[in-house]
C-alpha cells in the first residue's frame, strides 16, 4: 500500500517517516521505479548502518538543482516539445572538470509547464536523450514553493532584507514553508528513482533545495552528498530571524561537503551553526570542518568560474555577425562604461545611475564623451518592489539625459529588452570599464566574462578588434562574491554614490600601463580558475570527505528535521542490560565507577542533589561486599559529601580525582602529594579580567582548580575570549606545574597529572594489592573528562592491575564518538541499568532502611 502525505503540516514540521533501504542495484529507468520511490515510506524506523560497498566500479554524479540545464520550446505543430542544452548553464559546463568515464545525470524542473498527459513521454525522452530526470510540479505548488517561499522569504532574507512591514516584504507563511518541504521531498523521490548509494555522488545546488539533504540522508547514510550555495549566506543576526532556522541548518548538515563562493558567506554559516546549534568548527591542514555527531561536515570555499571555450565561441559568432563592428561604429569617439545586471532590487542599478550623474557633474571633461550603457536583463520571477525600482530607474535616466544629453550624445543608454549572447559579448568588447554595483549578490560572473572578452579571441582568424596591449577596468561592489577574487578591481561601497563616481573617474583616467597590468592579473586568474577547475576541486574534496563512509558504523537517529547520522566505531554498541546483569551476577570482585553530572543526574536538572531513588540504588549496590563503588566527579568534595551522605559505603573522588575518600569511615586524601597551589594567585587576576570583559561569564574556584565558565555569554564572543585566555594563561603559567585546558564553554586550570584516569588506576591497584583483583569493571561517564577513565582501563589490562579475564563495560552516555565500547542513551537508562544490578546484589537485611531514613 502506498502512503502519501495528507497533512502538509506534519510534513513541514518534520514528522515524516524514516526512509529505509540502501538501494538494490542501479535503476536505469526514471519511470520504471515509481513504486520503489514510495515503498520505503511504509518501512519501520531503523538504525541505518554502513556495510561493505558494492562491487560496482563506475562512479556516477547526480546533479540536483531547481532547473535542469535545458531549453524547451513547443514544436511547430504544437503537438510536442523540442529540447536542447542550455549552453549558458553552469550545471552543464561543470562536466568539463569531471573524469571522462563518470556518468552525469540531472534532476530538476523544466522551465516550461508540461501537461500531465505528456509528462511520462517527456520524462522517458529526457532520460534517454539527455540523462535528465524531470521533476514535475503542479502550478499551484510551484507558485507556493518558488514564487512564494523561495522568492518572497529566502531570497530577500539571504540578501539582508527583513519584512519589517507588509510593504517591504512578506511575513513568514507556514503554508509556503510546507510547500517548500513538500517540493524538496518530491525532488528526493526523483533522486531515489536512479540512486545507488554504493557508488553515486549527489551534488545539490543552491537555496531552493536546502532541506533535500535530510530526505536523502534518511535514505542512506553512506551516500556521498555535497551542497553548494550559489547565493549569498547572511550573517547570523539576519538568518536567526527565520522561524525555521534550526530545521534548515540541521538539514544542510546532513550533507558531507558544503560549498560557498567566499569566506564571508562560509563564516556566516559557521556562526549560525555555532549560535543556533552549538556546533563549533575546527581548521586543520587548510580544511574547515564541523564535527557533527561523529561525522565531519567539511566547509569548502571555492568561487565558481566561467567556461572559457563557450565564451570564446560566442565571441567568434559575434564577429561573424558583425555585432562588434556595429557597436564600434555606434560609439566611435565615446568612452563606454557598461553595466550588465538582472532587473531586481538588489542589483543597485539606480545607485549606479546616480554615480554616473555625479561623475558628469564633478568631472565635466567626461560630458559629451562618457556613455553608460546599462543592460537590464528582464526579471525571471515576480520580484519584490520590482515596479517601483523600474520607475525609479526610468526617472533617473530621463533626468540625466535632460541635463547632460545633447544632439549626438546620450549619456545613458538603458536596454531593458532581452539581447542575444553575441550582442552582450560585443558590448563587453567595446567597454572601457564595467561597473557592477549590487548592494548584495552571490558570485556574479559578468566581470569574468568581460575580462575574457577584452582579452580577445585567441585565433589568427579573429578580427583584430583588440590588437595591441590588452586592458580592462572594473569597478565592483564589495558586496558581491567575485570581489575578493579580482584584487585588481576598484572596490566600492555602492551606497556611497560619491565614492562610486570617483572610482568610475579613476578607472577611466588610469594610465594605460596600469590598466594592462590589472587586466593581465585578472585574466591569469579567470583563465586558470574556470568552471572545470571549480567542479574538479569540489568533487575531489567530496570524495576525500567521504573516505570513511564505509569504515564507520553509522546510525540514523531523531525524528523530522532533528534526524542526523551518528558515525561511530564499528565495535561501539548499546549496552545490553541482560548481558551485564548476567556477567555481574557471576563476578566475585567488582569495580563500579560512575560520573555524576550527566550520568546519574541529568545535565539539565536544576536540582543537583541525587533523588531518593538514586540513593536507594547506590546503597543497595554499595552494600554488596563484592563491590567497590565510586562517584568520580569534577565537583568539590563538600558538595559530594553533603549530597551522598546517606550512602555510607560509597567512595567519592572530587575535583576530577584530586581528592579521594573510600567511604564515610575514611578521611579525604590527596592523590597528588605536596601540590603547590601558589599558581592560583597568578591565574585568578587574569581570569577575573576576562570575566569583567565578558558579560555572562563567571569564575568557579575550587580547592585545587579554577574554572572559567562562559555558557551564558554570547557564544562567539565567549569562544573568542576563551581562546585568547587560554594563550594568556599558558604564557603566564608556563613554569607552573599545572594544565590549562578548554572544554565545552569552560577554561580550566588544574594541577598536572590530575584526571579521572588517575582515580581509576588507584582503585584497580588498591584492589589488586588487597588480593581482590577486579573481574568485573563498570565505568560510566558522559563527557571528555571521563574518556581518561576509559583509556586507563585498556592500560590496566596490559599492566595486570586487571585480569585478562576481567569483563569490562566502559560506557558513555549518549551516542557519540568515545573510547568506550558501549553507550546508554541518557541518565534514565543508566539508572534503569543500575537498578537491575541492585536487584542482583547481595545486600544486608536492613540496607534499604538506611537509604529510606538517612541520618
Amino acid at each position: 500500500m502506498l502512503r502519501s502525505y495528507t497533512n502538509l503540516l506534519d510534513l513541514a514540521t518534520g514528522n515524516f517517516p524514516v526512509m529505509n533501504g540502501e538501494g538494490e542495484g542501479r535503476r536505469l529507468g526514471a519511470m520504471s521505479a515509481r513504486k520503489d520511490v514510495f515503498s520505503f515510506d511504509d518501512q519501520e524506523p531503523h538504525s541505518a548502518r554502513s556495510d561493505n560497498p558494492s562491487s560496482l566500479v563506475s562512479d556516477r554524479l547526480i546533479i540536483v538543482a531547481n532547473l535542469l540545464p535545458l531549453k524547451a520550446t513547443r514544436s511547430p505543430d504544437d503537438r510536442g516539445w523540442n529540447f536542447s542544452w542550455n549552453e549558458d548553464s553552469v550545471l552543464l559546463r561543470l562536466k568539463d572538470g569531471l573524469p571522462e568515464d563518470m556518468v552525469v545525470q540531472y534532476v530538476g524542473c523544466l522551465c516550461v509547464d508540461v501537461e500531465p498527459i505528456d509528462q511520462d513521454d517527456v520524462a522517458h525522452y529526457l532520460l534517454e536523450k539527455f540523462k535528465c530526470i524531470p521533476t514535475f510540479l503542479s502550478p499551484k505548488i510551484l507558485e507556493k514553493y518558488y514564487e512564494g517561499f523561495c522568492k518572497k522569504h529566502l531570497w530577500p532574507l539571504f540578501h539582508y532584507m527583513l519584512p519589517f512591514s507588509p510593504e517591504h516584504g512578506s511575513r513568514f507563511d507556514r503554508c509556503l514553508w510546507e510547500a517548500y518541504v513538500s517540493v524538496n521531498k518530491t525532488f528526493s523521490q526523483k533522486v531515489v528513482e536512479v540512486l545507488n548509494p554504493d557508488y553515486d555522488f549527489v551534488w545539490i545546488h543552491d537555496y531552493h533545495l536546502m532541506v533535500l539533504p535530510t530526505f536523502l540522508r534518511r535514505r542512506s547514510n553512506r551516500l556521498r552528498m555535497g551542497f553548494f550555495f550559489h547565493s549569498t549566506f547572511p550573517s547570523s543576526e539576519i538568518y536567526r530571524s527565520l522561524p525555521v532556522r534550526e530545521e534548515v541548518l540541521k538539514a544542510l548538515l546532513c550533507s558531507d561537503l558544503i560549498g560557498f563562493h567566499n569566506f564571508d558567506y562560509a563564516r556566516h554559516f559557521l556562526s549560525c551553526c555555532s549560535r543556533m546549534l552549538g556546533v563549533e568548527y575546527q581548521s586543520k591542514r587548510g580544511y574547515i570542518g564541523l564535527e557533527y555527531y561523529g561525522r565531519t561536515v567539511t566547509i569548502k570555499i571555492m568561487p565558481v568560474g566561467i567556461h572559457m571555450g563557450h565564451i570564446e565561441s560566442v565571441m567568434r559568432l559575434s564577429e561573424k555577425e558583425m555585432k562588434f563592428k556595429e557597436l564600434r561604429e555606434q560609439f566611435e569617439g565615446k568612452t563606454v562604461l557598461l553595466g550588465v545586471d538582472d532587473m531586481d532590487i538588489f542589483k543597485g542599478i539606480n545607485l549606479k545611475l546616480l554615480a554616473m550623474e555625479h561623475m558628469l557633474k564633478e568631472h565635466p571633461k567626461w560630458q559629451g564623451k562618457a556613455v553608460l550603457v546599462q543592460i537590464a536583463t528582464p526579471a525571471r520571477g515576480k520580484g519584490i518592489n520590482l515596479e517601483e525600482i523600474e520607475n525609479e530607474i526610468q526617472e533617473s535616466c530621463k533626468r540625466i539625459r535632460k541635463e547632460f544629453g545633447k544632439p549626438g550624445y546620450e549619456p545613458i543608454i538603458f536596454i531593458d529588452t532581452p539581447i542575444s549572447s553575441c550582442e552582450k559579448m560585443a558590448y563587453y568588447s567595446i567597454a572601457e570599464c564595467v561597473v557592477t554595483t549590487p548592494v548584495r549578490d552571490g558570485m556574479n560572473l559578468k566581470p569574468y566574462e568581460y575580462i575574457v572578452c577584452r582579452q580577445g579571441i585567441p585565433s589568427a582568424e579573429a578580427d583584430s578588434n583588440l590588437d595591441g596591449p590588452k586592458k580592462s577596468m572594473l569597478v565592483l561592489s564589495e558586496f558581491i562574491g567575485c570581489s575578493p577574487s579580482l584584487s585588481g578591481a576598484i572596490r566600492v561601497n555602492p551606497w556611497n554614490v560619491e565614492a562610486t563616481a570617483e572610482a568610475m573617474n579613476e578607472a577611466l583616467s588610469m594610465a594605460e600601463p596600469e590598466k594592462q597590468l590589472r587586466h593581465e592579473k585578472h585574466y591569469r586568474y579567470v583563465s586558470t580558475h574556470d568552471v572545470a577547475y571549480w567542479s574538479r576541486s569540489f568533487l575531489q574534496d567530496l570524495e576525500k570527505t567521504c573516505v570513511d563512509h564505509f569504515r564507520n558504523r553509522c546510525y540514523g537517529i531523531g525524528l523530522g528535521f532533528g534526524f542526523r547520522v551518528v558515525a561511530l566505531d564499528p565495535n561501539f554498541r548499546k549496552l545490553s542490560i541482560d548481558e551485564i546483569v548476567s556477567v555481574y551476577f557471576k563476578a566475585k570482585n567488582r569495580a563500579i565507577l560512575l560520573d555524576y553530572d550527566g550520568t546519574v543526574i541529568p545535565q539539565s536538572s536544576i536540582i543537583k542533589s541525587p533523588s531518593a531513588q538514586v540513593l536507594t540504588i547506590l546503597n543497595k549496590i554499595c552494600s554488596d561486599k563484592k563491590n567497590t563503588v565510586f562517584i568520580v566527579s569534577g565537583r568539590g568534595r563538600d558538595n559530594l559529601s553533603s549530597w551522598c551522605s546517606p550512602c555510607q559505603k560509597l567512595g567519592l573522588a572530587a575535583e576530577h580525582g584530586y581528592f579521594m575518600r573510600w567511604s564515610q569511615d575514611h578521611e579525604w586524601e590527596q592523590t597528588i602529594q605536596n601540590s603547590d597551589l601558589g599558581w592560583m594567585q597568578l591565574a585568578e587576576p587574569v581570569m577575573q579580567s576576562y570575566t569583567d570583559a565578558t558579560d555572562g561569564s563567571c569564575i568557579e574556584k575550587k580547592e585545587s582548580a579554577i574554572v572559567w565558565q562562559y555558557s551564558d555569554a554570547d557564544p562567539s564572543f565567549g569562544y573568542s575570549q576563551a581562546k585568547e585566555m587560554l594563550d594568556h594563561l599558558e604564557s603566564v603559567l608556563s613554569h607552573e606545574p599545572v594544565a590549562v585546558k578548554s572544554g565545552r564553554s569552560i577554561v580550566e586550570i588544574k594541577p598536572q597529572g590530575v584526571n579521572k584516569g588517575l582515580v581509576a588506576e588507584k582503585i584497580f591497584t588498591s584492589m589488586a594489592e588487597g588480593g581482590k583483583l577486579a573481574d568485573f569493571v563498570l565505568c560510566i561517564g558522559d563527557d571528555r573528562s571521563d574518556e581518561d577513565m576509559f583509556e586507563i582501563i585498556e592500560s590496566a589490562l596490559s599492566r595486570n592491575t586487571l585480569s585478562q579475564n576481567t569483563k569490562v563495560f566502559a560506557c558513555t552516555v549518549g551516542q557519540k564518538p568515545s573510547k568506550a565500547k558501549y553507550y546508554l542513551d541518557d541518565p534514565s537508562e543508566v539508572i534503569l541499568m543500575l537498578e537491575s544490578l541492585a536487584e542482583m546484589s547481595d545486600t544486608p537485611v536492613n540496607s534499604d532502611e538506611e537509604a529510606d531514613n538517612p541520618a
